[in-house]
């Protein structure tokens, strides 16, 4: 009989449906086990996995493994991923006094144009007529403040409460405005979530409509710190259209199911390249793969920025293109993609009428 080493070889072969990676890559085989009576393969379920795209998996397992030399019977168990933390979580988050809504801006990985998307869809809400905030939460990479401007000083309240500077009728904080361009934040962890902290409840915010939060990429204790600490209205993951950073699509919203934050959508950024002179479309990075992983997690699709370099030029030069160009079509789009994000938010709140 084969070893489990053996199996997931084999497994390697077989593809997770409407992708060419494979379904061990995709981290859904929790465990292989092998006794005489036969083969069992444990797939971990995540709760917005389809049913059909299961049973795909499950007969192509079956049918793989079956087929190996010594194999007498094979079983494949769906087990669903643990429910989200109950209540105690939840009774601990905190509102932002004068802040109607939360969303976070997050990614599975660093190099998707994260900070870009979130600081061109919180000044497109702002263009929609809404009071909003932006918060850096990234204290080792901070980049908002360099997209929006950072030409003065951050005042501070006599009640020590930190003023947050304005630009184009945005509200933003960043850790980059407290050190300088050169210097290294070589914090530990216990520092960095109490600086988060201190820029969630601590910032004299006044009245948002929204406060869009900028996280670090990935899904490590500084992201969870804050979706646990904070009562956030719904998530945004951004991801680019390869293979390889969809996988991070998967955590990210794992991330933000394990706690409780509804995902507002996915965005995919660099989605493809449009050429100024010729207006040829490009797709550098293949395409589509945001729209496709968000069918399969159930999760909406808010669409696609290509790259222009309008985007790259307006991130260097604290002037987004939101702003300097408005009526751009990548400017659209993402005034497009707050406008749903903005209607999702609103039904969602009592006493919403159409």
């Amino acid at each position: 009989m084969p070893t489990p080493q053996d199996i997931l070889a084999e497994l390697k072969k077989v593809r997770y449906p409407g992708f060419t990676r494979d379904i061990v890559s995709f981290g859904i085989i929790k465990d292989v086990e092998v006794a005489q009576p036969g083969v069992t393969v444990i797939v971990n379920a995540t709760p917005n996995t389809k049913p059909e795209t299961l049973a795909q998996i499950s007969a192509d397992i079956e049918r793989t493994v079956g087929a190996m030399p010594g194999v007498p019977a094979i079983k494949v168990e769906i087990e669903q991923a643990a429910p989200p933390p109950g209540a105690a979580t939840m009774a601990s988050r905190r509102t932002i006094p004068g802040v109607e809504h939360v969303v976070a801006v997050a990614s599975g990985k660093g190099g998707v144009g994260k900070s870009t998307v979130a600081v061109n869809l919180a000044l497109a809400m702002a263009a929609l007529g809404m009071r909003v905030g932006l918060m850096d939460a990234d204290v080792y990479g901070p980049s908002v403040a360099m997209m929006v401007g950072a030409g003065r000083q951050v005042g501070v309240t006599s009640q020590r409460r930190i003023v947050p500077l304005k630009r184009f009728g945005l509200r933003y904080i960043s850790m980059a405005l407290f050190v300088g361009d050169e210097t290294a934040v070589i914090w530990r962890g216990p520092m960095v979530t109490k600086l988060e902290s201190e820029f969630l409840f601590n910032v004299e915010w006044g009245a948002l409509d929204y406060l869009v939060l900028d996280l670090p990429p990935g899904t490590g204790d500084a992201q969870l710190t804050i979706t646990q600490r904070v009562v956030l209205d719904g998530g945004v993951i951004v991801t680019t259209p390869q293979e390889i950073a969809l996988l991070d699509v998967k955590r990210g919203v794992a991330m933000f199911q394990q706690v409780a934050v509804p995902v507002l959508g996915v965005i995919e950024n660099m989605s493809y390249y449009l050429c100024a002179k010729c207006g040829h479309r490009h797709e550098i990075f293949a395409h589509g793969g945001g729209a496709r992983f968000a069918r399969e997690l159930n999760v909406p699709f808010l669409g696609e920025i290509p790259m222009v370099r309008q985007i790259r030029e307006g991130g260097d030069t604290a002037n987004p293109i939101v702003v300097a160009e408005p009526g751009h079509p990548v400017s659209a789009t993402f005034k497009a993609i707050a406008a749903t994000i903005i209607e999702r938010l609103a039904r969602s709140t009592p006493g919403y009428q159409a």
